[in-house]
């Protein structure tokens, strides 16, 4: 089975999963500590994890939620609570599933709660490697894809024999 594409970029269609090849399916495509192969995000993730996290958030949400939003709210758990690692978690297993990737549901609590920063910088390779321009966001990258479709005139309304 062949990826299908456009410009680039995955066509993922936010009612069906997405399509997938036999190397897609499995585990990530690095390993939780190769965050050095990417130093800006080592960086980034490290300073800033709300960043890096909002995201990885509004991609695995397809749209429906903002990078600002989940980065804000990913921000005051942290601060407050200091558990943000759960909420991460919550991702890291709507992501697995969406790419049909096998669920360890305790082992993915495990890696958020000792490994954050290595995890995050895992998901957004992961994504990255699917495709995403996770700077763009969704509709970013949405709008990058259908770039190049042309879409057919609409015809006027109104009264026709």
């Amino acid at each position: 089975m062949k990826q299908q594409t456009a410009m680039g970029i995955p066509i993922v269609q936010p009612s069906a999963p997405h399509n997938q090849t036999v190397a897609d399916v499995g585990e990530f495509s690095t390993g939780l500590c190769d965050c050095f192969s990417d130093i800006p995000l080592c960086c980034l993730t490290c300073w800033c994890p709300c960043i890096t996290f909002g995201r990885i958030a509004e991609i695995v949400d397809q749209g429906s939620s903002s990078c600002g939003v989940s980065g804000a709210l990913y921000s005051l758990i942290m601060v407050f609570a200091g558990c943000q690692w759960i909420y991460s978690c919550t991702y890291r297993s709507k992501m697995k599933a969406q790419y049909g990737m096998p669920e360890s549901t305790c082992g993915d609590c495990c890696t958020h709660f000792w490994c954050e920063t290595c995890a995050l910088c895992q998901e957004y390779r992961e994504l990255q490697h699917r495709g995403f321009d996770l700077a763009l966001g969704w509709h970013g990258n949405m709008e990058r894809q259908n770039q190049g479709m042309t879409v057919p005139p609409q015809m006027p309304g109104g009264m026709t024999r």
